[in-house]
């Protein structure tokens, strides 16, 4: 299907006709007009990527006589406030829980694929990010399968309605035999508890299913944002509910400026009051934490909150400073929220939201990620939950309003924590005013000593391989460990993601390029205290890794995919690790080998990627499936 400004791919608009609707369609024309102006902003931060790596310079603060890209802001101005934010509304002022995770399954049928949405909006979460992005798996058309559970859940559909029933009693059933009671006690009344929320995919990505009239690959926060709200923007309002969206990896203030535009343009066009669509933004990018009252400011009335997301951040730092031959990460469990630069990190969000804008309306800090789920030994999820509720406790202490949880399983064990306290939220508690300093700056990329072992560098490897082979199946999240510790129920699977598995790749890349130095003696390796990482030890742990997984069983490692997606997941990580220098994204080579199980084919397109990048400092997005 053709119009004036979209190509739909194949025969998509009549199969999801529910989502691909004449008003959806009329605003994807809209506002495909950004599709150029969001390529053009990728190009740029791509550009100023490689410009640092190559002048070897680190990230600074902006210029306060400087007015923020794409607007008429004064940096200055906005880091006093001097601007016109939101007033938090009332279904977002208590959300001390919010959960996350897709709505849709991969190759499951609609009653299957939709209860994911029962279990989100039964949970007793105050608010459910359903995730468009790094959780949700893009195989096939698994994106519009996710748009449309929404949409019927959202509008409480029979199909939708009769799921919610059976997952209600299965809810209660769990809750009874772990918690010690039931946990919904009107399933029906209980659907409009939780407050809906839904994260677009992040600028750098392309949608897989629409291009413009050009034949350019569709930015994917453009189709998302168009299906989303237009197709439930009316129900929501209708029940008394705001139109919310999560937006990702949004790097500087000018790209947030753009966000503005296209969500000022979205509601000029359904007819709607500028600033009726709320955000919140994840810091996940170490460049947005040095312009974090700038974006704040160009997203005017429709900014509501930050998060502090840890997983992407440590990448994002780790690729800042790819560069720097002193800057090595430790193993990944010691990159904790009240590590060095991630401290600090957290401290800049929360004292940025609470300064006052112009009417003195402060904005929401709601904190990070718990991936924990309660399956296991009874002295494996004992520990892991006291650790859980330990990390809630921290954030709520320091300023958090609320925080995330990866699993529907982990919303009452970690909800009681804000319960108790009984405060809505914390916005406009009293913290120290943002400064600009040398001394602030270095913060932001400060190192503590910290482990770095073999053990580290098998975990880091094994859950990457593995990420990449979830992904390949349609499971962007997914629940794994380390291959040491299949049957050992006294470790937990944690929910990973994107982030999760991208970081992991990030620090290997860290170790064997710059020369890591181990901190402890390992006798299976021979490695000893303070000899350096290598490539050779690095092509042995892989090789190692790898034939842990194809010995795993079915239960950690799909006997169909050691065939298919795992050789494939295997060679993108290899690549990357070992690859001269350090590629953008480990989602690229992950993205342009959905529905591909030819290994030959997989290395030609990693080849072509590589080579692009190298030779004219250009990523390949597009779904190379998706031919005009």
């Amino acid at each position: 299907m053709k119009s004036d400004s979209i190509i739909i791919r194949d025969n998509l608009k009549e199969e999801y006709k529910d989502i691909y609707t004449n008003d959806a369609v009329s605003a994807l024309n809209a506002l495909a007009r950004f599709n150029k102006e969001v390529k053009n902003m990728m190009s740029e931060r791509i550009k100023l990527r490689n410009d640092r790596h190559k002048n070897k310079s680190r990230i600074t603060f902006l210029d306060p006589e400087s007015t923020i890209a794409g607007t008429n802001i004064k940096v200055k101005d906005a880091r006093e406030g001097r601007f016109e934010g939101s007033v938090i509304p009332p279904d977002l002022q208590r959300q001390w829980i919010q959960g996350t995770g897709p709505a849709s399954k991969p190759n499951a049928s609609l009653e299957s694929s939709i209860r994911n949405a029962a279990y989100a909006l039964l949970s007793g979460a105050d608010g459910w990010m359903f995730d468009g992005e790094d959780a949700l798996g893009q195989i096939d058309s698994m994106s519009l399968d996710n748009q449309r559970n929404l949409k019927l859940a959202i509008s409480k559909d029979p199909v939708f309605l009769k799921v919610a029933e059976q997952v209600a009693g299965e809810m209660n059933r769990w809750a009874e035999g772990f918690l010690g009671y039931p946990t919904i006690k009107d399933w029906k009344s209980q659907l409009d508890f939780t407050t809906k929320i839904f994260r677009c995919r992040g600028l750098h990505l392309d949608d897989r299913h629409i291009r413009d009239a050009d034949g350019v690959a569709l930015a994917a926060s453009i189709a998302d944002l168009c299906l989303y709200v237009v197709n439930n923007h009316k129900q929501l309002r209708a029940a008394g509910s705001s139109i919310v969206l999560y937006i990702p990896k949004v790097q500087r203030a000018a790209e947030a400026a753009l966000w503005n535009r296209m969500l000022t343009a979205l509601e000029e066009h359904l007819g709607l009051e500028i600033g009726t669509i709320k955000v919140y933004l994840l810091v996940e990018q170490l460049e947005a934490t040095y312009q974090l009252m700038e974006i704040r400011a160009v997203l005017g009335k429709h900014f509501v909150g930050y998060n502090t997301g840890r997983w992407d951040y440590i990448n994002s730092v780790s690729d800042a400073m790819a560069w720097d031959k002193t800057f090595i990460n430790p193993n990944i469990e010691s990159v904790t929220m009240t590590y060095g630069y991630m401290r600090n990190y957290e401290d800049r969000v929360r004292r940025t939201v609470n300064t006052p804008d112009i009417n003195g309306n402060c904005a929401i800090w709601q904190g990070g990620m718990e991936p924990n789920i309660p399956v296991g030994s009874a002295e494996g999820v004992a520990a892991s939950m006291k650790k859980a509720l330990t990390g809630a406790e921290r954030e709520q202490r320091e300023g958090a309003s609320g925080k995330w949880v990866a699993h529907w399983k982990m919303v009452n064990i970690v909800r009681p924590v804000w319960e108790k306290v009984g405060e809505a939220n914390q916005v406009g508690r009293k913290f120290p005013a943002l400064s600009y300093t040398q001394a602030d700056a270095d913060g932001l990329i400060l190192l503590e000593p910290a482990p770095i072992t073999i053990r580290g560098a098998r975990n880091l490897l094994s859950v990457a391989i593995q990420y990449g082979n979830a992904f390949a199946q349609g499971m962007q999240a997914a629940a794994l460990k380390a291959a040491d510790d299949f049957g050992n129920d006294d470790i937990l699977y944690l929910m990973e993601d994107m982030a999760t598995g991208e970081i992991r790749l990030s620090i290997v890349w860290e170790w064997v390029h710059k020369g890591a130095a181990f901190t402890e003696g390992d006798a299976e390796t021979g490695v000893k205290v303070g000899d350096t990482f290598s490539f050779e030890l690095l092509k042995r742990l892989i090789d190692e890794e790898y034939t842990k997984l194809l010995k795993a069983d079915n239960k950690d490692v799909y006997d169909a995919s050691k065939t298919t997606t795992l050789p494939i997941a295997r060679e993108i990580a290899e690549i990357y690790v070992f690859n001269e220098f350090k590629i953008p994204w480990y989602i690229d080579l992950l993205n342009i080998n959905l529905n591909n199980e030819n290994l030959e084919e997989a290395k030609k397109r990693i080849a072509d990627y590589i080579q692009a990048f190298k030779t004219e400092g250009k990523r390949i997005t597009e779904n190379p499936d998706f031919k005009l």
